[in-house]
C-alpha cells in the first residue's frame, strides 16, 4: 500500500468500533441471512448518514436495504477480484439508494483510483449473473467428461481473448464462494442453470477450493 496508509488502519472485533464511520463496505460471507443480520446491526450502530455499502457478489442490494431504516444511503459496491488488481467496481443502485449515496460512493471510488460502473439492482447484477452461469457451465463440461480443465479455459482464452479462463478464474475467487453465490442466484431467480453442477459441490466437499488450498479445477504447487 502507498507510504502511511497501513499506520492509518485499524483492526476491530467489535461492530461497535464502527460507530464513527461515514461510509462502512461490508463483505461478509455470500450467504443472505448472514449479510441482512449484519445490515440490520450496522443499521443500528451507525450514524443516520452513514452509507452502508455490500461488496455482495449476488445478493440483490435491495434485498439488505430493508434489514435497515435508510434504504436511501444503502448501496452495492461490487470489487473485483482480486481487488488490489481491478481497477473497476460494479456499483449497484437500487430502487431506493438516493442521489447523494450514489455520488458518495462514485466519489470514494475516483479518490482511491477505481473507476465505477453504474447498473441496477438485480441478482447477479452483470457481472455474476453472466459469469456465475457460465464457469458452472464451465465446471459441468470437466465433470461431463467433454474437456479437461486446461482444455476448457484454453478454448477461452486462445479462441475468445479472455486474459483467464473460467476454470481458472474460479479457482481464483474460491470454489466455496462460487458454490454460495450458485445458491443464492437459484434462491433469488429460481432459473435452473444456476443449480450448482455436481462436480463443483464434489471439490468444496473435498476441500479443494482452488488456488487459497493450492488445489481446486487445476493445482498450484506450493512457490
Amino acid at each position: 500500500p502507498p507510504a502511511g496508509v497501513a499506520g492509518r488502519i485499524r483492526w476491530t472485533g467489535r461492530l461497535g468500533d464502527l460507530g464513527g464511520s461515514g461510509f462502512v463496505v461490508e463483505c461478509a460471507a455470500e450467504r443472505l441471512p448472514v449479510k441482512e443480520s449484519l445490515f440490520g446491526e450496522l443499521d443500528r450502530v451507525c450514524p443516520a448518514g452513514t452509507v452502508l455499502a455490500s461488496c455482495t457478489s449476488a445478493v440483490p442490494i435491495g434485498r439488505l436495504a430493508t434489514a435497515t431504516a435508510r434504504a436511501d444511503r444503502v448501496i452495492g459496491t461490487h470489487f473485483m477480484n482480486p481487488a488490489p488488481l481491478k481497477d473497476t467496481v460494479e456499483v449497484v443502485r437500487a430502487a431506493a439508494t438516493g442521489d447523494d449515496t450514489l455520488r458518495t460512493t462514485t466519489d470514494l471510488l475516483t479518490a482511491i483510483g477505481k473507476r465505477a460502473i453504474v447498473v441496477a439492482d438485480g441478482p447477479g447484477f452483470v457481472a455474476n449473473r453472466v459469469l456465475m452461469a457460465t464457469i458452472n457451465e464451465a465446471i459441468a463440461t470437466v465433470g461431463d467428461g467433454i474437456a479437461d480443465a486446461v482444455t476448457v479455459d484454453r478454448v477461452f482464452e486462445n479462441c475468445f481473448g479472455h486474459a483467464m479462463g473460467p476454470l481458472r478464474t474460479a479457482d481464483l475467487i474460491g470454489l466455496d464462494v462460487i458454490l454460495d453465490t450458485l445458491v443464492v442466484l437459484l434462491e433469488c431467480t429460481g432459473n435452473p442453470m444456476y443449480r450448482p453442477c455436481p462436480l463443483l459441490a464434489e471439490l468444496v466437499g473435498a476441500g479443494r477450493l482452488g488456488r487459497k488450498t493450492g488445489h481446486g479445477l487445476h493445482a498450484y504447487p506450493a512457490g
